[in-house]
C-alpha cells in the first residue's frame, strides 16, 4: 500500500522536495497531492487536520504525520544514505518541530512561491493523486 505525502502546492520548496523524493522513491511507494487540492482537503478533513495546516502530511497505514515527523518518515523509505535521518526521531518532537516550524515559516521568503500548484510532468503524473 502506497504512503501519500500532501504539499503545498505553490510552494518552491515543497515542489523541490517532491521532486528529491520522487527521485529517490525507485519504488513507487510515495503518492502525492497538495493540501490545496479537492483531494489533499478530503484527506485533511479525513484525518481531522487544520484546513491552514503549514506542514507536510504524510499519510501511512491510515495515520497521519505531520511537521518533522513526516519529514523524517519519509526520508527514512527512501533511497541512500536518508534512511539514517530517522535516527533524529530520537529527538523530542516539541525541538525537530521548533526548527521544523522556522523553515516552515520562512519558505516562501528564502525559496519563492508559485501562482498556481505545480502540475507533473506526463512522466511523473501516475504519482499524484489529482
Amino acid at each position: 500500500m502506497a504512503a501519500i505525502i500532501l504539499f503545498d502546492g505553490v510552494c518552491n520548496l515543497c515542489h523541490s522536495s517532491v521532486q528529491f523524493i520522487i527521485k529517490r522513491d525507485q519504488q513507487g511507494y510515495f503518492k502525492f497531492a497538495s493540501i490545496q487540492g479537492d483531494v489533499g482537503q478530503k484527506l485533511l478533513q479525513e484525518y481531522n487536520l487544520k484546513n491552514n495546516i503549514d506542514s507536510i502530511v504524510l499519510i501511512e497505514k491510515r495515520k497521519a504525520f505531520i511537521k518533522s515527523s513526516a519529514a523524517l518518515r519519509t526520508a527514512s523509505k527512501l533511497q541512500g544514505g536518508w534512511k539514517l535521518l530517522v535516527l533524529l526521531l530520537l529527538v523530542p518532537v516539541p525541538v525537530r518541530n521548533f526548527f521544523y516550524d522556522w523553515i516552515a515559516h520562512n519558505r516562501y521568503r528564502w525559496f519563492g512561491k508559485q501562482d498556481s500548484c505545480m502540475i507533473p510532468s506526463p512522466s511523473m503524473k501516475e504519482r499524484f493523486l489529482e
